[in-house]
């Protein structure tokens, strides 16, 4: 049976300059996210990875091509309409977590509602309940600055999944983590992709793209290789 695509990017170019200075970044880029997939994005530095989560984050628009996000064409969008799709059908999860230093971890976490037009007490009610989620339920008063590097990129991916996204897009999750607060990071991707969320992670380190099911290798602005995480081992049934 085949599943939703989310996202679809169809033949984009992207370019920057003009004339001797002009760089592609994307190269007829061609790429669906379906519902439910756990996607990496690996490259070197120029590769496009970046440009195309940067698309896909509606963050950038295309040179030309096409791009539909959970139905909606998004070159058809203006720069209001482009904000209100990021908060209602995006997360976004980055290195540096980008928490407001003033706001406590529980405040940081209802932000994105506000935008949303959720009533306060129903904020309040899902960011306990997102946060309770990534364990961190009796960190709810902390600020930032009072909170371990691990715990603040807990306190970020509650953030991202607080509006109920259709798509959760994480720039080098962990690369300003350690590795055992890295592998706890991980962990909860995981649970979140197995209760069903769409994850497309950019990555440079292999164990963490090794935790998706599909990594995409990205060269000259196009995806050059595709590989599949190994299925597991089927069990064999027990003999009578």
């Amino acid at each position: 049976m085949s599943r939703e695509p989310v996202a679809q990017l169809c033949d984009i170019v992207k370019t920057y300059g003009s004339g001797p200075t002009r760089v592609q970044a994307l190269d007829h880029l061609s790429l669906t996210v379906h519902r439910g997939d756990y996607l990496a994005m690996m490259g070197s530095s120029g590769s496009g990875k970046s440009t195309a989560m940067n698309i896909l984050g509606c963050l950038d628009r295309p040179s030309s091509g096409s791009y539909r996000l959970n139905g909606t064409p998004v070159q058809d969008l203006d720069d209001d309409q482009l904000a209100d799709l990021r908060n209602q059908d995006l997360g976004f999860v980055f290195q540096q977590f980008h928490l407001l230093p003033q706001l406590s971890a529980l405040e940081n976490v209802m932000l994105p509602m506000v935008y949303a037009g959720v009533p306060r007490q129903e904020r309040r009610r899902r960011a306990v309940a997102a946060l309770s989620r990534v364990g961190l339920a009796d960190r709810l008063d902390n600020r930032p600055n009072q909170l371990s590097g691990g715990q603040q990129q807990r306190v970020a991916l509650a953030r991202a999944i607080i509006n109920r996204p259709v798509l959760l897009l994480a720039d080098e999750p962990t690369g300003a983590l350690d590795s055992a607060t890295t592998r706890e990071v991980l962990d909860l991707f995981d649970e979140l992709h197995a209760q069903g969320m769409t994850i497309l992670m950019v990555t440079h380190e292999h164990d963490v793209a090794a935790r998706a099911e599909r990594v995409l290798h990205f060269r000259d602005g196009r995806i050059s290789e595709q590989e599949r995480r190994p299925a597991l081992p089927t069990q064999a049934p027990p003999q009578n």
